[in-house]
């Protein structure tokens, strides 16, 4: 169905929960990290524990969510469409929670910890749940190859106006400086985003539209089966048991510890090894902005490449690319500071250009499941699920690990040092996030490349022209 000047109404619809989740998502993943270390003041004990707990919740969120969308008998639940719409205020008030302090935090205080353990959890949770009936969506809309990339140009486009929040921000807050701008300005976005995601809940549809109806006979037909341990176990070791899904799996761990990797360092690292006098506050918001925006205008440019070549190898192609600017980088060394921007901004937009595109294996893989196991209806919902449930802790270990390395080298100290401390005393700090910031994503390149090589469905877009 199309509306004025070709727009295809259910494309639309579908793609405002991803401008509302972009909104949203960009900042609070490129803010919260700074926030709580150099604001708040949090303890890197505090901050350790925190990720634990998310790690652990944001790992059996996915799974569950997904297992009581696909099988659910509330209505609310079972079909998609209900879940982001009722999903969607939670979803924005939760996106709050970090940005207003919950009394005047003193040094290590226990109660900077609480907060991010209540704001991470609470975040992720409405996330998944809105995000989950969204993914499902995306592989319930059409098995056609052609139909599928037209989902991800809309999403691109959407992606591309809400990750504009980021540079929006850093320019109304001066990089959250102006504090209360910054208060002001999230809450805007909340209101924002919630009102887009109800338009996918109230507007979009899907091939499978008697879903709920049909989710509700099959219950009712087997209501002692319904919600048992078994089934759960039984399904996820289907899903689980595939070469292909395990392939892709294994390399999206990957690929979110990269790209939690540069959502929440790419200011620190920028901040602390190219000096202001080279890159003005204005030129730096401009830069973190097109690390957000860049990857969506990157995707639609290869919308032609992507029905030629498909997505296997436009996603090796990026690895590749990651793996040798890297080693480039290290090769030529941190004194060259344009360049080093330069890179570690097109890094960031590779990275999260080839993450837009990893719906596409997935409903690939949905497809695949369905055929296999003969199955009435797809279990969208639990394949990304299941796929969340291995890949989602790494956007907890890659906080973890990065701010240990910091400390250890003095950026603890770096950050509660009164006045202005002279950076020559920080050499041996410099030279670690230097490293950090070449070695990481060279190693990664170099995982990815073996893990995704013997993924097989490699011309589902040949496939589909014939």
């Amino acid at each position: 169905m199309k509306i004025l000047w070709g727009i295809h109404a259910n494309a639309l619809a579908y793609s405002m929960t991803t401008l509302g989740a972009g909104m949203m998502n960009s900042i609070f993943n490129f803010y919260y990290v700074k926030l709580f270390l150099n604001r708040y003041k949090i303890s890197e004990a505090a901050f350790h524990e925190a990720q634990v707990v998310f790690m652990v919740w944001n790992a059996i969120n996915d799974p569950l969510f997904g297992y009581i969308q696909d099988n659910s008998r509330l209505r609310c639940c079972a079909r998609r469409q209900f879940s982001i719409l009722y999903g969607a205020p939670l979803y924005g008030l939760a996106f709050l929670l970090p940005w207003f302090p919950w009394g005047h935090y003193e040094e290590g205080d226990w109660l900077s910890g609480l907060h991010l353990v209540v704001s991470l959890c609470a975040f992720d949770g409405s996330l998944t749940f809105v995000l989950l009936a969204q993914c499902a969506l995306f592989a319930e809309s059409s098995t056609r190859h052609d139909s599928r990339l037209q989902l991800i140009k809309y999403n691109q486009v959407a992606t591309l106006i809400g990750s504009t929040s980021v540079l929006f921000c850093g320019l109304v807050s001066d990089n959250m400086e102006n504090f209360a701008y910054f208060q002001a300005f999230a809450v805007l976005i909340a209101v924002l985003a919630t009102a887009c995601m109800c338009c996918t809940g109230k507007y979009s549809t899907s091939q499978y539209e008697q879903r709920e109806m049909q989710t509700e006979n099959a219950n009712l037909a087997n209501s002692d089966g319904a919600f048992s341990l078994a089934s759960v176990v039984s399904l996820t070791k289907q899903i689980m048991t595939e070469r292909n899904f395990l392939c892709f799996v294994t390399m999206n761990f990957f690929q979110v510890f990269h790209l939690a990797f540069y959502n929440n360092f790419m200011m620190i690292f920028a901040d602390n090894l190219i000096p202001k006098d080279v890159l003005s506050s204005s030129v730096r918001s401009i830069m973190y902005g097109a690390g957000f925006i860049c990857p969506q205008c990157l995707v639609l440019l290869s919308h032609a490449s992507l029905k030629k070549f498909g997505y296997y190898r436009i996603i090796l192609f990026s690895f590749y690319y990651e793996g040798v600017a890297a080693a480039v980088m290290c090769l030529l060394g941190q004194e060259h500071y344009y360049l080093l921007a330069f890179y570690v901004t097109t890094n960031m937009v590779i990275v999260q250009a080839s993450f837009s595109l990893f719906n596409l294996p997935l409903a690939d893989i949905v497809d695949a499941d369905l055929i296999k196991h003969k199955r009435r209806l797809p279990l969208s919902s639990m394949v990304f699920g299941t796929n969340a449930l291995f890949t989602k802790p790494a956007q907890s270990l890659a906080p973890m690990v990065v701010v240990t390395i910091l400390n250890h080298y003095g950026y603890y100290n770096l950050n509660n040092v009164p006045g202005h401390p002279d950076i020559r005393s920080f050499l041996d700090l410099h030279d670690a996030m230097f490293y950090l910031v070449c070695l990481v994503p060279l190693c990664i390149a170099v995982l990815q490349i073996l893990t995704w090589t013997p993924f097989s469905i490699q011309n589902s877009h040949v496939t589909a022209l014939h």
